[in-house]
């Protein structure tokens, strides 16, 4: 089946006999028992609800995986994530990281033992395996700077070294990238961002094929409490009706806009990745970073990405405010960069906008 038609009619669990086209929100903390021993296969809402249920099932469709688990946020799956680590584990990463994930890794994860090595190559992951690296860690696209990661490729490094491969594919949705086909082991994704695409709920999803991982993780995930609400599932299920038409029209604007901005004076580079709707850009001096996030008109200052809306960001003060300075500018977030998520308005508009704000 076309991953345009599981976006609109997600998975084949159905939960009611009511024929209703919209799943249902399933507002209930508990669960009545049939009998003693006995379950309908829902007894408590932070194990499971219906309405979680099926977003997970429809996210693992998407995937091509056999699980996943929804979240209260993005960072609160990376939270679970990290729990199936102990004190003296290590993990390799990508160097250009989410700020919310390096937070997490440098301040929470760091203090309860486990050690982290960032990389920017295929050919620095082998460099900095040791003997108590359990993971690699890749975001492709990197975030900020739009950085492709050949997954394939570190995959074979991983089954190499019996290490788990998670990737966070939150910036192409499986609509555009399918990790698990390509060998991952665990799928990451902020749902607040593409897979909601409205700007308006927050969630998160781990997905994997492997049932070892899925039952650690959801007893993690049950242990902790971090379960996303019926009513956030909902709005997730509803958001992904329309992913693949959003991805398509945010990936058309954004090619648009960067043949826009490649041909400006003022710009001295363009970071996209050739696919989907994200993009950054070094401009020549601050003032114009700083002049262009207070002019815009259509396109709002604002954190977060993949929703309907075009929304400019300032890496170095908002997503990667927490990283160290000297670690910021190595990696080329400064005063000169700007992220740029680009939503469904019309492209004309967008560039007009953008015009007036240079």
């Amino acid at each position: 089946m076309d991953i345009s038609t599981i976006c609109v009619h997600g998975c084949d669990k159905r939960y009611d006999t009511t024929g209703a086209v919209a799943v249902p929100i399933f507002a209930s903390a508990t669960f009545a028992h049939p009998g003693v021993g006995k379950s309908t296969g829902f007894d408590y809402s932070r194990s499971q609800n219906p309405t979680r249920e099926y977003l997970e099932h429809t996210v693992a469709k998407l995937e091509g995986g056999e699980h996943a688990i929804a979240f209260s946020s993005g960072m609160a799956a990376v939270s679970a994530l990290m729990e199936l680590f102990s004190p003296g584990d290590h993990i390799v990463s990508s160097d250009d990281l989410y700020g919310g994930t390096y937070r997490l890794f440098d301040n929470i994860s760091s203090k309860n033992g486990i050690e982290f090595s960032y990389i920017n190559s295929l050919e620095e992951i082998e460099e900095a395996i040791k003997p108590a690296t359990k993971a690699l860690f890749i975001e492709t696209p990197t975030n900020p700077m739009m950085r492709l990661t050949d997954i394939a490729e570190v995959s074979k490094i991983s089954q190499k070294h019996n290490l788990l491969l998670v990737v966070d594919n939150t910036f192409l949705t499986p609509y555009f990238q399918r990790p698990l086909s390509l060998g991952a082991d665990i799928v990451l994704h902020s749902a607040t961002k593409y897979l909601g695409g409205h700007n308006d709920t927050i969630a998160g999803l781990l997905v994997t094929k492997d049932t070892d991982l899925n039952e650690r993780l959801r007893f993690i995930a049950k242990t902790t409490g971090a379960g996303l609400s019926p009513f956030d599932s909902y709005m997730i299920i509803r958001g992904i009706k329309t992913l693949a038409i959003r991805m398509e029209r945010s990936q058309e604007n954004a090619r648009i806009i960067v043949k826009w901005l490649e041909a400006k004076s003022e710009v001295a580079k363009v970071y996209y990745s050739g696919i989907g709707g994200m993009l950054s850009f070094s401009l020549c001096d601050e003032q114009t970073a700083i002049k262009i996030l207070e002019s815009v008109k259509i396109i709002q200052y604002a954190e977060s990405l993949g929703g309907v809306e075009s929304l400019i960001t300032y890496p170095m003060i908002q997503t990667h405010a927490d990283m160290p300075e000297a670690e910021r500018n190595a990696r080329g977030i400064d005063a000169r960069l700007l992220r740029l998520s680009v939503g469904l308005e019309s492209a004309k508009d967008l560039v007009a906008d953008l015009e007036q704000a240079f």
